[in-house]
């Protein structure tokens, strides 16, 4: 956080220079006849042990003293950093050691502290020697002042000030006090673009990340200047021009000016922008392995289009990654435009040099704090030993992220010295939390008092397992589920997961009257990886439902409890199957996602079948727009005679079907005012998410336009499309420090008189 803060070797090197320079200073001292010494004292000590300083003397009691002797003595004294000055004086046949301590640092503090935190900086300040228990030293805190001032003119605080103060306190020790009045960041008043007549300045400021305060500045804080902000806005900027055949576009000039009380910046930027070159031909010079036909296939660009700049990155990246493919690990490809200014025409030239084949000798993993390396290697398809293979490499790094237990996940490639044919791979990931700690309480008449709390760890103790509680408490709903996953349950990867679940819902009519209702179910499935996309599931539950008395009952449960009994039992055998090919899971942009699941009740008193279908498509539009579309539809049918018990109904309305309608009011309406759902459900959504307008292409935060469209049936009714209700409107997604929430607000479409309408509604989950 703080690099420019002086490191060990510095301290080191100070050190010397100081020793160096008092010796210098004081006066020339009187040679001393070489003699033995009997004995050697030291004096002024407080808190050093005396073993420190016997240590660093490079002579002992019967050794001959001598001025070299008494030199080194001192220069080994001084290297430790330990004093502020040291003597040697010599009485008779003693050498008696003088030093006077450099006070120790007791406590360091600080006063008016906001835009950092205090353990990083804490921990920065101790590695560069300025902690509890070290020695005091005047010259590292002035630099350490100078680098925290710098740091607070990264983040815009342009009138920030740093004071230092130092309190002696008793036995040679002190206080260290850094005192910073951060005053108020600078905002960006204006930016400007200068030089520009093909596009407009509105158009090449969109594709900015910093700009002037506006609504959105207090989430985004894209008004603060910085430095490296502006460099990468200005590349983008350049990669805008040239990906529209402006090959030859400059910047030529960027003003940065500052009002005088250091409140606000004005950025103006000066380009040119040259003239658009067509292309008129692509080549391929250089070693391609005898495979030119199947590398010609890989060229983004064709000759008659304009001159793309990220075509030609994009081209390059492909030829490396297919030489990888061979085992071509450190293949160099250049593309060299030819240019002719006159006719505006460029000829693009691809020159690749392989270089040689590698195999990997290992693969490391690093950053992993908490996660097991088991974890992480378990996921890799590149094997140690085998020929490099790009295509695996970047198999095994999408596999990793998928995980959810790292912010970052990074694969470098380092040759192995003095062995030309192996390389070593390295996996860098840096940590995040992967638990989540719901912790709720309310008070109602119909409640009285309740307790909710769900934990939730995937990745409990770094296994890569995970383990979920969940725990309602009421008068009327209890809840206790308990989960487990483990996704390699076999080294081949196939996973297991244990369900337990209690619920109870006891009901109050406004005639006292009650009904109380208890699930429990126990449940064991098996994921079997049948290649890295797929995944077939085969699950055995046993379900137990009890209906404890008919009072109050709705008709749906009291139907079911003539047919089934108070209690009964059901034996769902589940069959199912999974190919997610999405680039995330928690904010997809491109990509597909597929699922069936089959259950069969085949055993006990409530035989049923049922079906649930779900596919999903991403698709990343132009200006950073993200299209998704999902589509479900789930149908149940009883078995032996008897209908779809009421208890596996699919609900419809709200969030993750048709929003707009109250959560789960679609479908059957029970005499009594009850939704029960239904034994059949369709649903279409269809979202577009766009970034909110200041925020760059943050994916954290996005608004989205919605569709949808669906309905609940029951078993002997008939699905038609005059049946359907629909609604649209708009959306913001966030992902929160709890979870992928979204709020929406939209209007129906197609509704019924009876309809429940809930204009606003918000969840936190998943996409759709």
């Amino acid at each position: 956080m703080f690099p420019a803060f002086p490191g060990a070797a510095e301290r080191g090197a100070f050190v010397l220079i100081v020793a160096a320079a008092a010796a210098l200073a004081a006066p020339a001292a009187k040679a001393v006849q070489p003699f033995v010494i009997k004995d050697i004292r030291v004096e002024g000590l407080q808190r050093t042990d005396p073993g420190t300083v016997f240590a660093a003397l490079p002579f002992r009691i019967g050794d001959t003293y001598t001025d070299d002797k008494g030199s080194a003595a001192l220069r080994a004294l001084f290297a430790t950093g330990l004093f502020k000055d040291v003597r040697i004086e010599i009485e008779g046949e003693v050498a008696v050691v003088i030093v006077d301590e450099r006070a120790i640092i007791a406590s360091v503090s600080f006063a008016g502290l906001k835009e950092f935190d205090k353990d990083p900086l804490t921990k920065s300040l101790k590695d560069a020697g300025i902690g509890e228990g070290l020695p005091f030293d005047r010259a590292l805190i002035d630099r350490a002042e100078q680098e925290i001032k710098r740091q607070y003119l990264t983040r815009s605080l342009y009138g920030a000030e740093v004071t230092t103060t130092v309190t002696p306190i008793e036995r040679n020790r002190v206080n260290i006090t850094f005192t910073m009045n951060e005053g108020e960041a600078a905002r960006i008043s204006s930016l400007r673009i200068g030089g520009n007549s093909v596009f407009s300045e509105s158009t090449l400021l969109d594709e900015f990340e910093l700009s002037p305060t506006g609504w959105f500045s207090w989430y985004t804080k894209n008004d603060r200047y910085s430095r490296s902000k502006l460099n990468a806005d200005l590349e983008r900027l350049r990669a805008y021009y040239v990906n529209r055949g402006y090959l030859e576009f400059a910047i030529e000039s960027t003003q940065v000016t500052i009002s005088p009380d250091k409140q606000r910046i004005a950025i103006a930027v000066s380009i040119r922008e040259g003239q658009p070159y067509t292309v008129t031909a692509v080549r391929l010079e250089g070693d391609y392995l005898g495979k030119e036909d199947e590398f010609r296939t890989l060229v983004g660009l064709r000759p008659g289009e304009p001159y793309r700049g990220d075509a030609v990155t994009e081209t390059a990246k492909r030829f490396g990654e297919r030489f990888g493919l061979y085992g071509y690990a450190f293949a160099r490809v250049e593309p060299r435009p030819e240019i002719d200014r006159a006719r505006g025409q460029v000829s693009v030239v691809f020159v690749a040099q392989p270089e040689r084949r590698v195999y990997v000798r290992r693969i490391d993993v690093a950053g992993n704090t908490r996660t097991r390396d088991e974890v992480v290697r378990r996921e890799f398809r590149q094997l140690e030993g085998a020929w490099y293979d790009g295509a695996l490499i970047k198999l095994s790094k999408e596999r990793v992220d998928r995980l959810g237990f790292f912010k970052d996940v990074d694969v470098e490639t380092s040759e192995v010295p003095g062995v030309p044919d192996q390389v070593d791979l390295v996996v860098n990931v840096t940590e995040k939390p992967t638990g989540n700690l719901s912790v709720g309480a309310g008070y109602s008449n119909a409640e009285r008092f309740t307790f909710t709390a769900a934990i939730r760890q995937d990745n409990v103790f770094g296994s890569g397992n995970s383990l979920g509680l969940e725990i309602n408490t009421g008068r009327t709903n209890r809840t206790l589920v308990v989960s487990t996953l483990d996704p390699y349950w076999t080294v081949d990867g196939i996973s297991r997961s244990f369900d337990l679940v209690y619920r109870r819902s006891k009901a109050l009519n406004q005639l006292l009257d009650e009904y109380e209702a208890s699930n429990q179910r126990l449940g064991m499935t098996f994921g079997v990886p049948f290649s890295e996309f797929d995944t077939v599931y085969l699950g055995l539950a046993a379900d137990r439902q009890v209906i404890g008395t008919a009072v109050g009952v709705p008709l749906a449960y009291l139907n079911y409890r003539v047919l089934f009994g108070e209690t009964s039992m059901a034996f769902p055998l589940t069959l199912g199957w999974a190919r997610d090919r999405r680039d995330s899971v928690i904010v997809p942009t491109r990509g597909s996602y597929q699922r069936v699941n089959l259950e069969w009740s085949f055993a006990g008193d409530v035989r049923y079948t049922r079906t649930n279908v779900q596919a999903q498509q991403y698709w990343a539009l132009p200006r950073q727009l993200t299209l998704g579309l999902n589509a479900e539809f789930g149908w149940g049918k009883g078995l032996g005679g008897k209908p779809f018990p009421v208890f596996k109904n699919f609900y419809g309305g709200g969030l993750g079907t048709v929003r707009v309608f109250e959560q789960g009011s679609l479908g059957v309406i029970d005499p009594t005012g009850a939704y029960v759902g239904g034994a059949k459900r369709l649903n279409a959504n269809a979202e577009l998410y766009f970034p909110v307008p200041g925020t760059g292409n943050d994916k954290s935060l996005r608004i989205f336009a919605f569709a949808d469209v669906g309905n609940v049936w029951r078993e002997d009714e008939r699905m038609s499309a005059d049946s359907l209700r629909s609604s649209a409107g708009l959306g913001l997604s966030w992902i929160s420090p709890v979870g992928p929430l979204k709020l929406s607000w939209g209007t129906p479409l197609r509704l019924q008189r009876n309809d429940r309408i809930q204009r606003f509604q918000f969840q936190i989950g998943t996409a759709f």
